[in-house]
């Protein structure tokens, strides 16, 4: 395996230069030096008190300028959503803010991903929440809030609430998905060694079994640090074989079903006995599936990407070895991230926003970045030293990574113009845009036009085989 991409390879992005980053590792951002010349902040809305920010997702359509923005912690009475308005980019703000009622009741993570659907012809939100034994709605999964009517948010209606009471403690992440047999589906973390599918349209229309068609199977739980399911999941179409497929990161590794059939899935690849991996977080394909990018929740753990071809060509069952790494700061540690080929954005925590060129994916290189914390380096949610944390008067057990767990933890990137949305633990709500980079469509690059971003209406056939570009060239 090469070296770690430290900002050392020439940059082929668009004609800008990005200057390296030559402040200490972990130090704060010199004057000027704050982010990239390629990268310009659109807005910035605070919102608030420090650790109750979640995740991000922002809508696709442009005619309907919304991003979501989960609010953590019970114990804060935060616990809910906040409705951001992106119909004037460079003027973006806060029109919405829904909390669980009773908020000083609920105690615990409270809300930490949502992600948005569409189920004839109606808008949907769906905000996942954890609450802890003894608070109410310990067995609550998800609010599903009606946004059809934005932007007013007066019509908001509560649509129903996903309740998972054989497997209490709620939703850590959920993924929305539009299946290839025209299904509307939600794959969900419990609290147990497997991932549960819902079909969204049979839940909306009342099912007595809330909608639960399926589940995804840990095949090695009760393995790393007492992890025994999923952390959290991306589920793509293979235009190639025809297969829905879902990628979890959870106990043991990285593990790619063939979810065709949500009833009987099938285990395709499994990514295990990792040198420094026990249990993984974030698991996220190419556009054609071959490569992905991988994180595991500790500090100084690069980004792994793999080569997942060997396993689905059957020249072996596991992968092993991961092919290419980066980071930006080896003291830090990057989290969430969305990839449109070859770009990866990543919410890298005290780094901020990061994006890097993975067309190489063995030799990955950083094109742009933005430091949305900007902060003191590990003034995450454990005090150094401590053997507990206190995070807003609650005993914590010290994770690995919680030192650096501060700054930007959730990225989403709008497809049609190339609007980059980040949220920020300390500082909120951020917008970019990147030079460039002004959408995203996969056969412009050779490869399927497949990501996060769902086709509610037409669904994932649409993402036709891949088109060779002139002068481009699709994975190698």
């Amino acid at each position: 395996m090469k070296p770690l991409a430290l900002l050392t390879a020439p940059l082929l992005f668009a004609a800008s230069t990005v200057a390296a980053q030559y402040h200490e590792p972990g130090a704060m951002s010199p004057p000027g030096g704050q982010g990239s010349s390629n990268v310009q902040v659109m807005s910035h809305v605070p919102l608030e008190r420090v650790f109750t920010v979640g995740d991000i997702e922002i809508e696709q359509e442009l005619s309907r300028p919304y991003a979501y923005v989960p609010r953590l912690d019970g114990t804060t009475h935060s616990a809910g959503m906040n409705i951001i308005s992106l119909k004037d980019p460079t003027r973006a703000k806060s029109i919405y803010y829904w909390r669980i009622e009773q908020p000083e009741l609920h105690q615990g993570i409270g809300a930490l991903q949502n992600k948005y659907f569409k189920v004839k012809n109606r808008y949907y939100d769906a905000q996942s929440f954890q609450f802890s034994a003894g608070s109410p709605d310990n067995d609550l999964g998800a609010v599903i809030l009606d946004v059809t009517s934005l932007p007013d948010t007066a019509g908001i209606k509560d649509a129903g609430r996903v309740r998972a009471p054989e497997t209490p403690g709620g939703f850590h992440n959920i993924y929305n998905y539009k299946h290839s047999d025209g299904r509307v589906l939600m794959f969900a973390t419990v609290s147990a060694p497997r991932a549960n599918v819902y079909d969204m349209e049979k839940f909306l229309g009342g099912d007595p079994g809330q909608g639960l068609v399926g589940s995804v199977p840990v095949p090695s739980p009760g393995t790393a640090g007492g992890m025994r399911g999923y952390h959290d999941f991306y589920v793509g179409y293979d235009p190639a074989t025809h297969q829905d497929k879902f990628y979890g990161a959870g106990a043991g590794g990285y593990y790619v079903y063939d979810v065709t059939n949500t009833s009987a899935p099938k285990l395709l690849v499994s990514v295990t006995g990792v040198a420094g991996i026990t249990g993984g977080h974030t698991f996220t394909p190419t556009p054609d599936g071959r490569y992905a990018v991988a994180e595991t929740e500790y500090q100084y753990a690069p980004l792994r990407i793999f080569d997942l071809k060997p396993a689905l060509d059957g020249q072996v069952q596991t992968i092993s070895r991961p092919i290419g790494a980066w980071i930006s700061d080896w003291t830090t540690n990057p989290h969430n991230h969305e990839v449109r080929w070859p770009y990866v954005f990543v919410s890298a925590y005290e780094e901020g926003l990061q994006v890097f060129n993975m067309m190489d994916p063995s030799n990955p290189y950083t094109v742009g970045f933005y430091d949305t914390y900007d902060g003191p380096h590990r003034m995450g949610r454990a005090p150094s030293g401590d053997p507990e944390q206190r995070w807003n008067d609650r005993t914590y057990p010290i994770i690995p990574a919680s030192e650096v767990v501060n700054g930007a933890f959730g990225v989403d990137v709008r497809n049609a113009d190339g609007l980059i949305v980040i949220s920020d633990l300390a500082t909120g709500f951020w917008a970019f845009k990147m030079d460039g980079f002004d959408g995203w469509n996969g056969r412009q690059w050779g490869v399927p036009n497949i990501s996060s971003a769902q086709d509610w209406d037409n669904g994932p056939e649409g993402a036709a085989k891949p088109v060779r570009v002139s002068g481009l060239h699709g994975n190698p």
